[in-house]
């Protein structure tokens, strides 16, 4: 009897702890209701914050809600919330997941019922076991079903002006772990879910500073301010959402590192830009190797979301009509690459925590206004939208509960098809073609195969080595991103709608790295191979005897940085390079390749290792071959403040290739003496025009410093100024043009091209009308025009490089000697010999020369798609103008982009190592 009364005692008390666990926080969801413009906007289903007794609520952490006007965190604050959330609750569990470029933390918070969370790493072992169909047959997969929980990856914050989706996180943690509505304890009962809460902490912070500096309080949203800090990552601006194929920034890093860990079933990637939510399922073309079980899955869970949404009475929600679903190299799309489900949403946000009467009315996508009722928008926003931060909370969290819910609902179904996609991918690599790629170790740079080696097995794919080559059979799990890296995309000429951005990333390609496709591999001795487990990485040689030191050129991209080396550890080692192929003892040397003298073999083996190069050790006199010293040049980068995107990527080309160099602004150009400073100034790709270059951000909103301080300690990184207002005005540009024509070398890249031709710093270069050209992201043909140009050393004559939509500038007929390079292999019109009558002179038939240049014309379009191509053909790609005593090289597209088109990058270490004899 007093035992059957301690267990009734106990239940009353537990009953009561339980029920007082659940009392509503009045308080907290009054503050909801009060930041909240129209109840249209707020679902009955987020009025439930309770008021728990141990675990605290954002309230009572922050001493505010989350989406509370004019409040945002530092990440510092928002991990220090994770915190106490993982000592306050046994479902929450806070693990570190590495350092960004400037010290700070990534985190993961993974959240789940207890017995989730005490057992995380068996749910881990058993989707890493269904992720390999080689170990776990069909008929195990079904057992581990049964057992394993779907793992929800929910990824926050990697655009630093989308302020929304990190603060609402943590509410959605806290709802989490202390709700008991049966929608919530389905979900923390049935999957894991990890939430990624501040995807870019660098960005964040410089953000969070930014608007408590210049854009808190507002009176317009529209009023021309910039609403972002001048840079986010160290490196790279909005581009770190394009660097999933290059893995070369932390944040990636970060990203990878949590798939592999976890091999969530779901990712899904919170975005804001599109009224009021957008529910990824893109307008298509799909990308030809995404699992058609993908590609279904996004109809499903899109659709499921948004009747979730509108089912609540919440307008504005639609899928389908934003994005395509072609480039894999998104970060989110480490789940669709990998046999998993990569989504995003785009919700509506104000760059902060104000409300702003936003205005919809001509808002567009794929051809239909925002507010236009259609199949996929049911419930359409009126056109003008008072809209808070709040409201921008309210339906990111619904839209991610609905997404949980259906996993949580799903689950065992999900898990099935992620088994199934890389099961699928085995099987083709079986039964389809090709059946492995080879990879020779020798190529004409070495350095770079093995590098495409490396950024396979970051992908996940396996490589195996031989003395002699890499083979990377078909056969395993992600097949199909193998097969989508290495072959060439065709994207289709008639997509009714643009694509979202590049359409082609055939690796070989970019990196200028010869593959062999196999369609059978009983040739191979498989026993020959083995496995890599490690980095692969290429030393160079040393062969022959004597005292000077030849490197063949091939255009190899470490040659540069091997030269900076070596003239650190030996300021007075003497290096040249032949001004035109040479025959030495029966042996061929193309233009460009390197000689040294005044070195040791130690010097010339440690670059030769650690850069990947073949020297030939010769007792030849070459000092009566014709050749030219080498002057290694004082770099500048020049950076405006309005647009930090391209030169972000110059800077880590330059840095990891070891090439020294100095980053400028618009003060330096105004202070003048430039050429006493530096021998080459890089100009990378900016957006806007001549006006915007000269002018730069707006001073009419007074001096706007980007400096450290102790309120804002963010700012001032990677450069920093007192006053980022103004340009360097007609006197910064007159300064530029006298350090030209004083000998300097400016290059210009892609639209800054376009920009020094308007601003009459390369005089004969002028626009030229592209017709009806539509060029996007694609791998296409060039033609070497001046072979005796050193920019193009090293180059064969047909050889193919990226570029984008772009501008294109021309010169006049007489001037096309500066003309370095064209796109593809036919001359423009005006330069095709006339093959008719002449009054005057007796007709002549076409001339077999002309017919055989017709015959030998190669494909424009080598991966990618190109419309209206015969608008580009035969304009110019790379121009070399002289000005004063020195040159304008005007590149016509990119070709250092985003740390991709890796071959295409020696034209400017080409341009380097030759700057003082480009005339």
């Amino acid at each position: 009897m007093k035992k059957r009364y301690s267990i009734v005692l106990l239940l009353l008390f537990v009953g009561s702890w339980i029920a007082k666990a659940q009392q509503l926080d009045q308080t907290y969801n009054q503050k909801i209701k009060d930041f909240t413009t129209d109840k249209r906007f707020l679902p009955e289903s987020l009025l439930d914050v309770v008021d728990h007794p141990t675990i605290p609520s954002p309230l009572k952490h922050f001493g505010h809600i989350i989406g509370a006007e004019g409040h945002v965190h530092t990440t510092d604050k928002i991990y220090a919330y994770y915190q106490k959330l993982a000592e306050t609750s046994p479902m929450v569990h806070m693990q570190e997941m590495g350092k960004t470029e400037e010290g700070r933390n990534f985190y993961l918070i993974v959240i789940g019922e207890e017995n989730s969370i005490k057992n995380l790493d068996f749910y881990k072992e058993q989707t890493a076991l269904l992720s390999d169909s080689r170990k776990t047959n069909p008929t195990q997969a079904e057992q581990i079903i049964t057992k394993a929980k779907p793992i929800y990856y929910l990824s926050a914050g990697m655009h630093a002006t989308e302020m929304g989706s990190p603060e609402m996180m943590m509410e959605l943690a806290y709802r989490l772990v202390t709700s008991e509505a049966e929608q919530i304890k389905e979900i923390r009962k049935n999957i894991i879910t990890v939430i990624n809460p501040v995807s870019e902490p660098d960005g964040w912070d410089k953000q969070v500073d930014w608007y408590y500096r210049y854009t808190k309080g507002r009176e317009l949203f529209d009023d021309g301010f910039p609403r972002s800090v001048p840079y986010w990552g160290k490196y790279v601006f909005h581009d770190n959402n394009r660097d999933g194929l290059q893995v070369s920034q932390a944040i990636t890093k970060s990203i990878f590192k949590g798939f592999f860990e976890f091999h969530p079933t779901v990712m899904l990637d919170l975005h804001e830009s599109v009224p009021l939510l957008y529910i990824s399922t893109g307008t298509g073309p799909y990308n030809d190797f995404v699992d058609p079980i993908t590609q279904s899955e996004w109809q499903v869970m899109g659709n499921h979301d948004v009747a979730e949404v509108a089912a609540q009475g919440m307008p504005g929600a639609f899928t389908w009509a934003f994005y395509d679903g072609w480039w894999p190299g998104y970060g989110i799309w480490v789940a669709n690459n990998h046999n998993s489900n990569g989504r995003f949403y785009e919700t509506y946000g104000n760059a902060g925590a104000d409300t702003y009467l936003r205005d919809l009315s001509t808002s567009r996508y794929a051809g239909d206004l925002a507010t236009s009722k259609e199949w996929y928008r049911p419930d359409p926003a009126t056109p003008q939208v008072l809209w808070s931060y709040r409201n921008n909370i309210n339906y990111t969290q619904t839209g991610v509960i609905a997404s949980l819910s259906y996993a949580a609902t799903n689950g065992k179904q999900l898990l099935r098809n992620f088994y199934k996609k890389g099961f699928n991918s085995v099987e083709k690599g079986k039964t389809e073609g090709p059946k492995g790629f080879v990879i020779a170790k020798e190529q004409r740079d070495p350095a770079m195969a093995a590098y495409l080696a490396n950024q396979l097995m970051v992908q996940g794919i396996e490589v195996h080595e031989s003395d002699d080559e890499y083979l990377i059979l078909s056969e395993q799990p992600y097949r199909n991103l193998l097969v989508s890296l290495m072959t060439p995309q065709s994207y289709p000429k008639d997509a009714k709608f643009p694509p979202y951005d590049a359409i082609a990333w055939t690796l070989p390609n970019l990196y200028g790295v010869e593959v062999d496709a196999l369609d059978v591999i009983d040739s191979k001795n498989l026993s020959s191979y083995k496995l890599l487990s490690e980095e692969a990485t290429y030393k160079g040689k040393i062969d022959g005897s004597g005292s000077t030191f030849i490197l063949p050129y091939h255009a190899q991209n470490t040659v540069l940085p091997a030269l900076y080396a070596l003239k650190q550890d030996n300021k007075n080692a003497n290096i040249s390079v032949l001004k035109k192929t040479e025959e030495v003892n029966g042996k061929s040397y193309p233009a460009g390749s390197v000689i040294i003298t005044k070195s040791n073999s130690n010097q010339i083996k440690k670059i030769s290792e650690n850069f990947g190069l073949n020297f030939h050790a010769s007792s030849t006199d070459f000092s009566k071959i014709d050749q030219k010293s080498v002057n290694l040049p004082r770099v500048a980068i020049y950076h405006t403040w309005f647009n930090t995107q391209d030169e972000g990527w110059s800077r880590y080309t330059f840095e990891q290739r070891g090439i020294p160099y100095t980053s400028i602004d618009k003060d330096d150009f105004k202070a003048g003496n430039l050429k006493s400073k530096f021998d080459v100034i890089l100009i990378p790709r900016v957006r806007g025009n001549a006006k915007t270059f000269i002018n730069g951000v707006d001073s009419k909103f007074g001096t706007m410093p980007y400096t450290k301080t102790s309120e804002f300690p963010s700012h001032g990184f990677p450069s920093s100024t007192t006053d980022m207002t103004g340009g360097p005005g007609f006197g910064g540009i007159e300064n530029l043009r006298k350090f030209v024509q004083e000998g300097g070398l400016l290059i210009a890249l892609e639209n800054s091209a376009a920009i020094m031709s308007e601003l009459g710093l390369a005089p004969e270069l002028s626009a030229a009308s592209s017709g009806s050209l539509f060029h996007p992201g694609s791998i296409v043909m060039a033609k070497i025009r001046k072979s005796d140009s050193p920019i193009v050393n090293g180059y064969p004559e047909e050889f193919s490089i990226f570029r984008g939509n772009g501008p294109l500038l021309q010169t006049n007929k007489y001037n096309r000697d500066l003309m370095l390079v064209q796109y593809g292999s036919k001359p423009l019109k005006d330069e095709i010999p006339y093959e008719g009558p002449i009054l005057g002179m007796p007709d002549k038939a076409k001339s077999e020369k002309t017919k055989a240049k017709e015959e030998k014309s190669k494909p424009y379009v080598v991966a990618g798609m190109v419309r209206n191509e015969q608008e580009i053909i035969g304009h110019g790609t790379v121009f070399n103008v002289p000005v004063g005593r020195g040159n304008v090289l005007a590149f016509t597209f990119d070709p250092l982009h985003r740390f991709l088109n890796h071959h295409d990058a020696p034209m400017v270490w080409n341009a380097l190592i030759n700057w003082d004899r480009l005339r």
